[in-house]
């Protein structure tokens, strides 16, 4: 079970404690337009999803940790452990489905196709402190395109629009990559080549 004492709701800050985690916010899915949660059916509610990684070297205990988006109410409450450099995705339905037991209001991860915040936050003691946040606009948020981090959990927020391409000019531009979730955000990397030191001086000859 989620945290009991998971707030209802954050308060406006403007601006909010930061607390350090390993566990970051990865890729985001705010529009979709197919059967992303592989229920047989298509829901913009149930198919919009998340996702998180843990970006440190061993297990993450996720209890206290939860996402919302930009209004700020708790949406999903992580439980259990999360391994070394693994990757949990959460859809809309896990979101309403929760949001229904444990009497919040049950509206899914509710990400604005207009543009929204997803803010993951963790619950220290008597502090709710924000650990990670992301702020998309409506090019970002187009039919099965998502954002997310490349390399995971530590770099730069790029597109993923392979399914529905972006051409515009607004940052981030498209790349023509996939949406990955529950997997590591691999675009356009060029494979590096590493020779034996006998191999280079050949090259010279």
């Amino acid at each position: 079970m989620p945290p009991a004492h998971a707030p209802a709701h954050l308060p406006a800050l403007a601006t909010p404690a930061c607390a350090q985690s390993s566990l970051k916010l990865n890729e985001i899915l705010p529009g979709p337009a197919r059967d992303w949660d592989g229920s047989g059916t298509f829901s913009s509610r149930d198919d919009e999803w998340i996702e998180v990684v843990n970006t440190g070297s061993s297990p993450l205990t996720l209890d206290g940790f939860f996402v919302t988006d930009g209004d700020s109410i708790p949406r999903y409450a992580f439980t259990g452990t999360l391994a070394a450099g693994a990757f949990l995705r959460v859809t809309g339905k896990e979101s309403f489905d929760w949001e229904q037991a444990t009497g919040h209001p049950a509206f899914g991860l509710s990400l604005g196709n207009s543009g929204d915040s997803v803010m993951l936050w963790q619950i220290v003691g008597a502090d709710t402190m924000r650990v990670d946040s992301y702020t998309f606009t409506s090019h970002e948020a187009a039919a099965d395109r998502s954002i997310g981090r490349s390399p995971d959990g530590t770099g730069p927020w790029i597109l993923f629009d392979g399914l529905d391409p972006y051409t515009g000019s607004i940052a981030p531009k498209g790349t023509g990559c996939a949406p990955t979730p529950g997997a590591a955000n691999v675009c356009n990397l060029t494979p590096t080549a590493h020779p034996t030191w006998g191999a280079l001086k050949l090259l010279f000859r």
